[in-house]
């Protein structure tokens, strides 16, 4: 298994956005302040986690505000700061990191946290738990051993023994979710939730109870946090937002504004600026 690697740093008050698939958004790339990679997980677990990301930092002169745009994903995170698994975060949030570290996070597949936690991912939405406090010493001597290892590979071999430990069911409504999910990322025409549920064979309100137990949000949600990925993407590449709000499903270009905004925490304007 290899690393795909890509410098991510940025000048005093720039924003980086990271996305699922496309890498980092960022009008700032170049440099060397700091270094992501991620690494795929092994077949035992493949069918639950997405694949594991590593950043790490070295010799920050001043404090820097990493900004995060969510995904429909549940994030296990072990930094020195804080050891802790995220629900899903609407809105957007921050780290702010200093001198030098490193951050190790696993990504779940949507609905692949369903059989840790074994009641709905809902309960985790907008909230912080600790891996000590959900899973006991176990939990906490993962995060003694997770810190101690300064190899990120060998780290990420004791997450997955950690997690295969734990025991989970396979679950085909896990693999069902997935599959939606992926649907609602790939295809940019899907927007609207009764597209969604027309395609999986299940009623609106069969989806929206669906993915409220194994994602944690529900379909509108995953729908518009995808397309303002896709907005993002769209912006760099020069479309001009009024074409852009048609396209991705925006009763105008207000809205999209509006979204955009709350999301990233600029304008797409200001975005469109910052990264031409």
């Amino acid at each position: 298994m290899s690393f795909m690697a890509a410098m991510v740093p940025r000048p005093p008050g720039a924003r980086l956005v990271e996305t699922r698939q496309r890498g980092w958004v960022d009008p700032y790339a170049g440099l060397d302040a700091f270094d992501f990679a991620r690494q795929a997980p092994s077949p035992e677990i493949s069918a639950y986690v997405e694949h594991f990301w590593v950043v790490t930092w070295t010799g920050l002169a001043e404090p820097y505000e990493q900004r995060i745009v969510s995904h429909p994903t549940v994030n296990m995170t072990i930094t020195q700061d804080f050891h802790r698994v995220a629900g899903v975060i609407k809105g957007g949030f921050a780290y702010t990191m200093r001198g030098s570290g490193r951050v190790l996070g696993t990504r779940f597949r949507p609905g692949g946290f369903r059989p840790f936690l074994g009641r709905p991912v809902s309960e985790l939405t907008g909230r912080f738990a600790e891996i000590g406090e959900m899973y006991g010493a176990a939990g906490a001597t993962l995060v003694e051993q997770v810190l101690a290892e300064p190899d990120a590979k060998a780290a990420i071999t004791l997450i997955e023994r950690f997690l295969r430990d734990l025991g989970p069911e396979p679950d085909p409504v896990a693999e069902e979710v997935a599959a939606l999910v992926a649907m609602a990322e790939t295809d940019v025409s899907l927007t609207r939730v009764d597209e969604l549920a027309a395609a999986s064979g299940r009623s609106v309100r069969s989806l929206q109870r669906l993915f409220r137990d194994y994602v944690g949000v529900g379909p509108k949600w995953v729908i518009r946090r995808f397309r303002l990925h896709e907005a993002a993407d769209r912006i760099h590449q020069g479309l001009d937002l009024a074409t852009l709000a048609t396209e991705l499903g925006y009763t105008d270009q207000a809205h999209l504004t509006r979204d955009f905004t709350a999301a990233i925490g600029l304008p797409p304007a200001t975005y469109a600026r910052l990264i031409r």
